[in-house]
């Protein structure tokens, strides 16, 4: 069923998007039924600015014109998934091992819109593990300093370094991905503050302030919600 909900999410996000706009493409296996929809729309004019390799790729084999920031730093409208949608639209994102591209997309945008299925709403984000983006040269030094971190908050399990069955985990950027098991994120602002005080931490994925719109598919359809 949740791929029903995540199709009907990105449909109804797409219907958001007009001629000629400039379109940030979020990545993960709903920002994916987004791209197909847009592509289906055939509209004119539109730019695309994806937010990783994997999201260029689809878009451009479904022929949809690419841009990049450098080109085009200012995006009238992102539409990407998420992880967890919590009160206020506060977001865990990072499930996909995109997170720096995804947050540079959404603040250089005009407005972002969330699409997700209902299981990914909840009412205290950390039930999904936190991806936390570091630099790779030392980064067994950098988890020492972030576990010091998620201690005073409260978190008492070490973030863990994001492994596959190739070895580690790499981001387009080249970066190492740590999953903190937090649980519950009690105060995600003061959380997010100290998290990008740690020098070799890149990015996290709390996206605060930065959702605009939810739009949340069900069985039957969508729902909208607002900050």
């Amino acid at each position: 069923m949740s791929d029903l909900q995540k199709k009907n999410a990105g449909e109804a996000a797409a219907a958001h998007v007009e001629a000629g706009m400039t379109v940030g493409l979020g990545t993960g296996s709903t920002a994916a039924w987004f791209v197909k929809a847009l592509a289906a729309r055939n509209l004119p004019g539109l730019r695309c600015v994806p937010t990783s390799e994997k999201t260029a790729d689809l878009a451009r084999e479904l022929g949809l014109t690419l841009s990049t920031l450098e080109d085009t730093p200012r995006i009238d409208l992102t539409v990407d998934g998420a992880d967890e949608i919590g009160p206020g639209l506060a977001l865990i994102k990072g499930g996909g091992a995109a997170l720096l591209r995804e947050k540079l997309v959404w603040e250089a945008s005009a407005r972002c819109i969330v699409i997700a299925d209902a299981a990914k709403v909840v009412p205290v984000l950390g039930t999904f593990p936190l991806p936390i983006e570091v630099v790779a040269f030392g980064h067994k030094t950098t988890a020492n300093r972030i576990a010091d971190v998620l201690i005073d908050h409260d978190i008492n399990q070490p973030a863990r370094v994001r492994q596959a069955d190739r070895g580690l985990v790499r981001t387009d950027g080249g970066n190492l991905i740590y999953d903190a098991g937090c649980k519950a994120i009690h105060d995600p602002v003061r959380l997010a503050d100290d998290l990008k005080l740690i020098t070799g931490v890149v990015e996290h994925g709390l996206f605060l302030d930065l959702a605009d719109l939810a739009i949340i598919g069900t069985d039957d359809g969508v729902e909208q919600r607002l900050p």
